[in-house]
């Protein structure tokens, strides 16, 4: 019989898992890692701008891992530094061909979401999302704090 522990992360490992496979299928026609795309749609949520460490914060990621994103992007003209004075706290914002990538990730993922969902009712995929928010948020102090005993 398998426990509830390995149906949950066996379930969630392959969902992360496709979905890190279908962002690479996609963000591959620019030229870039699959993860861009999370930069891309969470940068094209916020026109006027977000520094590097905002951008750290709403993706859930290291500085390190984005300031190679943003380089990157950058290279590729995807992004533009709307101040320079420091690296950290200058604005970035999407360029055209930027905010046009982020159109279409948005777009790829949106379809990707709904073919995923399909035969589960609204009222079932409420229920889903407010489970899966409830367990992130226990287990992100889990994470910090340790298992209570």
């Amino acid at each position: 019989m398998i426990s509830r522990f390995e149906r949950f992360s066996f379930a969630i490992s392959g969902i992360y898992r496709s979905i890190q496979k279908i962002e690479r299928d996609e963000m591959e026609r620019y030229g870039l890692k699959g993860g861009y795309a999370q930069y891309l749609v969470a940068m094209a949520r916020h026109p006027q701008g977000l520094t590097s460490t905002q951008l750290c914060e709403i993706c859930d990621l290291d500085k390190a891992a984005v300031s190679r994103s943003i380089g990157e992007m950058e290279e590729r003209g995807l992004l533009e530094r709307l101040a320079v004075n420091n690296a950290y706290r200058a604005k970035l914002r999407l360029t055209e061909k930027g905010l046009a990538a982020a159109d279409y990730v948005s777009r790829r993922a949106q379809q990707a979401v709904s073919v995923a969902g399909s035969g589960l009712s609204e009222e079932d995929r409420e229920v889903m999302y407010r489970a899966l928010e409830s367990i992130a948020a226990h287990l992100q102090v889990i994470s910090k704090e340790g298992i209570p005993e």
